[in-house]
């Protein structure tokens, strides 16, 4: 586990099971046995029909949608990372989750580029998501 010493997300009972899996290296979305719609973040309800949803574990892939460039710190905890890049990444499977993108000059993130989800543990029950450019970007 790493010393976090950023903002960590507060778990519910709606989300504990999202947070959970990516503590052990898995992403989940929501799917509704209902109507098929995936959504992300996790909710109580479909957003389309309101039936309750179940979780499905993904490929840990997609691309990028959009993303910001942050070059300010907002707290403490991000001191050494300005900048950095934030991004809506719209996976393989439908939803679009956001994260940071790692491991890559943030001169080189783009709008479509691939990337794979790479998970923090930052306490023992959460894990924390973000996004690796795929070899060959």
């Amino acid at each position: 586990m790493t010393d976090w010493v950023k903002p960590l997300p507060l778990p519910d009972n709606v989300s504990a099971p999202y947070w959970a899996a990516a503590r052990e290296g898995r992403l989940l979305v929501q799917e509704c046995p209902q109507c098929g719609n995936r959504q992300w973040y996790p909710r109580a309800l479909c957003t389309r029909c309101a039936a309750e949803p179940e979780w499905l574990e993904c490929t840990g892939r997609g691309v990028v949608y959009t993303y910001c460039v942050i070059r300010q710190m907002g707290t403490a905890g991000f001191r050494d990372e300005v900048p950095y890049v934030v991004a809506m990444v719209e996976l393989d499977e439908g939803p679009r989750v956001m994260g940071n993108v790692i491991g890559v000059d943030i001169a080189e993130v783009h709008i479509g580029l691939a990337v794979e989800a790479e998970f923090i543990a930052v306490a023992d029950d959460i894990g924390i998501p973000q996004w690796r450019p795929l070899p060959n970007h």
